[in-house]
């Protein structure tokens, strides 16, 4: 087909429009955009720490509604244990405790906010598991949670035979649930949605006992001193650990090495001290829930 004078000058317009913007457009130079991709290929843990230090600052996610692990006080103002973990880590990073920025979490977005990088650092009560070890890296475990069952305290329940025939509650899809439907089918089991509703239950006698992190029984049943954890530990116990984007190496060697220190320096036992004691009281001792 021939081309016109006028047809030439149209296609020669687009080409070079083209090309412009294979350049990288016309405000964005092209050494810019190259840079651009090559940092977006980048590993993840290329020079994090010195982007942290660069930013005077480490953002690190919290609850902010699940006490006494995370919560938001009456001030504004974040506490919890692991709160007070993070503010030890800081402190030797950055010099100072108020040098971080809490970022406020929910259990179902903690895999995803440490993903895409919206936090350098989760801290929020992370129970690990190797589905999660799949997508992020743990650190050293800081605490260990065990299965517990609580029931009234004039009708304790202290070994599992006695649960034979009659009715246990849980919370679906939790550990217990998955324990109890495994290895004991002989336990009629009663399943709630949410925790307020399992704890309703056990108070009406729907049930005979309930089964549930040790950690979470203990810190109720000192609210509602007419039921006790008779059992504490069932099972294999499972690590708390905080966690950071995979493949963030040089970042969880950090926290690694920052964890031990505050193990052997009796830091993280101040940390129980401080937030769980009172909550735990003295029927729980650390060494209880504290990681080695």
């Amino acid at each position: 087909m021939q081309l016109t004078k006028k047809s030439l000058s149209f296609f020669s317009a687009i080409a070079l429009s083209l090309g412009l913007v294979a350049c990288g457009g016309g405000d964005k130079p092209a050494d810019s955009q190259s840079k651009a991709e090559t940092n977006a290929a980048a590993p993840a843990d290329a020079d994090t720490l010195a982007k942290i230090k660069a930013a005077d600052k480490i953002r690190i996610g919290v609850f902010g509604d699940k006490p006494p692990f995370g919560y938001v006080d009456a001030d504004g103002k974040n506490q919890g244990f692991d709160v007070e973990i993070a503010r030890e880590l800081t402190k030797d990073l950055l010099g100072s405790p108020d040098k971080v920025e809490f970022i406020l979490t929910e259990a179902a977005n903690r895999v995803e906010y440490a993903k895409s990088g919206k936090v350098d650092l989760v801290l929020a009560n992370f129970t690990q598991t190797p589905e999660r070890a799949e997508v992020v890296d743990f650190a050293t475990p800081y605490m260990q949670v065990s299965l517990g069952v609580i029931s009234p305290a004039n009708a304790k329940i202290t070994d599992i035979a006695q649960l034979k025939g009659k009715t246990l509650l849980v919370n679906k899809g939790t550990t217990a649930d998955a324990y109890f439907t495994k290895n004991h089918p002989e336990i009629t089991l009663l399943k709630f949605d949410q925790n307020t509703e399992t704890f309703d239950a056990l108070k009406d006698g729907r049930g005979v006992a309930l089964a549930h992190d040790n950690a979470l029984l203990w810190a109720w049943a000192k609210e509602n001193p007419n039921f006790e954890v008779a059992i504490g530990k069932l099972g294999e116990p499972e690590n708390i650990a905080p966690a950071v984007k995979k493949g963030d190496t040089a970042l969880l060697n950090w926290v690694n090495e920052e964890m031990a220190k505050i193990k052997q320096d009796g830091r993280l036992v101040a940390a129980y001290d401080k937030t769980l004691k009172p909550v735990y009281g003295d029927k729980v001792k650390p060494e209880e829930l504290l990681a080695k």
